[in-house]
């Protein structure tokens, strides 16, 4: 299906990456695995594509720096050729529950850089060569109801910055579908710990009372809409935001439980 394709998928080391890398992997693409730190499961990882019998690289590199986005461009360019599938997976995220007033200069600016301009320079790098060949896959990642660009306390920067990275998405969608390149969202649910990177049949066994599905998201479940995305007869598909949350709201749930907490 995409034998002989190049796949860029930013923080693959681990998660929803690495399930999106091996998924595409199984297609045919030759992968460049990137990773901030995680070095050890980038290796393995690479062990692993490369079992499956396509090419593979892995890179060092932030994407919140725009030094390094250009550096990853670049390499993939020189080693598995021009990028014709961008997963803009890894995004900066602090855990910290606090309020915008207590956030410094600096995570501001981090969070920023990392989950939307540093999205935005690396599509800027591989449009040129997609447009040139007449096809493109470019896949952002979002949170579970992005599209409706409500309120999430205690994540206001993050929130922003994926938000802002829905419109993006659906304006880069209508200037590229004339050149053969589709831009999309994926917008996982609350996916928690090692499910992340879980098989489908493995969670089934498993419940999840928060779920209205009943069990709990998977990894896979998210890869499989990647893949779809990816697949060359998914030309019609573009500028959408794709929720993968098996109806779960956990926003809403936040904000019920600050309500509850105030009264």
């Amino acid at each position: 299906m995409l034998s002989g394709k190049t796949a860029l998928i930013t923080g693959s080391a681990r998660g929803l990456g690495k399930m999106s890398a091996i998924a595409l992997a199984n297609m045919g693409c030759n992968i460049a695995i990137n990773y901030m730190q995680s070095f050890t499961e980038a290796t393995v990882l690479q062990a692993q594509i490369d079992s499956i019998g396509v090419r593979s690289i892995i890179i060092q590199g932030n994407v919140a720096l725009a030094e390094d986005v250009k550096m990853m461009a670049r390499k993939v360019d020189q080693t598995l050729g021009s990028i014709d599938i961008l997963i803009n997976n890894a995004g900066p995220f602090i855990r910290e529950r606090k309020h915008f007033v207590d956030y410094d200069d600096e995570e501001i600016d981090f969070m920023m850089q990392g989950n939307l301009l540093g999205v935005i320079r690396m599509d800027r790098y591989v449009l040129p060569a997609m447009r040139q060949r007449g096809w493109g896959r470019i896949v952002h990642f979002g949170f579970g109801r992005s599209s409706e660009a409500r309120g999430w306390p205690h994540r206001a920067v993050y929130a922003a910055a994926k938000v802002g990275l829905v419109s993006f998405t659906k304006s880069l969608a209508i200037e590229e579908a004339p050149h053969g390149v589709t831009v999309n969202m994926v917008c996982p649910g609350d996916i928690k710990g090692a499910y992340k990177e879980k098989s489908i049949e493995a969670a089934q066994a498993d419940s999840d009372p928060e779920s209205p599905v009943g069990r709990p998201g998977t990894g896979e479940d998210v890869a499989r809409v990647v893949a779809f995305l990816c697949h060359p007869s998914s030309d019609y598909v573009t500028g959408n935001i794709i929720d993968v949350s098996g109806g779960l709201d956990p926003i809403r749930n936040q904000i019920h439980h600050i309500e509850k907490t105030k009264a």
